[in-house]
């Protein structure tokens, strides 16, 4: 099989309502970025995780970065220990909706469980589906995280 016919498979293979496998691993390094079985399996709850904001939202949403391989996490600059590397996190926009301080306020009201969300510069959402579901509200504009949705 070429890259063509595997990119094709990728693409065609829903995880969810409203999400594709190639929309969850969606790379820009040129890195493969194929989930082993066991990532696979997290992938896929975390989409069906993510159909719940679709929803919310009620317009499509874009990935910028879902799952990471270990090779393109580190080409990023993600951590070591990423959610992204284990397949439970997704950062995001849904420019129809709103900005991203405005998605996160509308998450956090919705009630809708999460590990982790984070408003980052007000250019895009991170949300982590990891098993410890804290609920932890977050704000980055550079430097140290801010507690809670806090501007600049």
């Amino acid at each position: 099989m070429d890259g063509g016919e595997k990119s094709i498979t990728i693409g065609m293979t829903k995880l969810s309502q409203y999400f594709s496998l190639a929309e969850m691993t969606v790379t820009s390094t040129g890195l493969n970025n194929t989930p082993n079985t066991q990532q696979l399996a997290i992938l896929t709850g975390t989409a069906q995780a993510m159909d719940a904001v679709r929803k919310l939202l009620g317009s499509p949403i874009r990935v910028n970065s879902g799952f990471r391989s270990a090779a393109v996490n580190r080409k990023v600059g993600g951590s070591p220990t990423s959610a992204h590397a284990l397949g439970y996190a997704v950062d995001f926009v849904c420019p129809a909706f709103g900005d991203p301080m405005a998605i996160c306020r509308a998450i956090v009201a919705s009630g809708i469980k999460f590990d982790q969300l984070i408003m980052e510069r007000n250019q895009w959402v991170h949300i982590s589906f990891d098993p410890r579901m804290r609920g932890q509200v977050l704000s980055w504009w550079g430097g140290a995280y801010k507690s809670g949705l806090v501007g600049k």
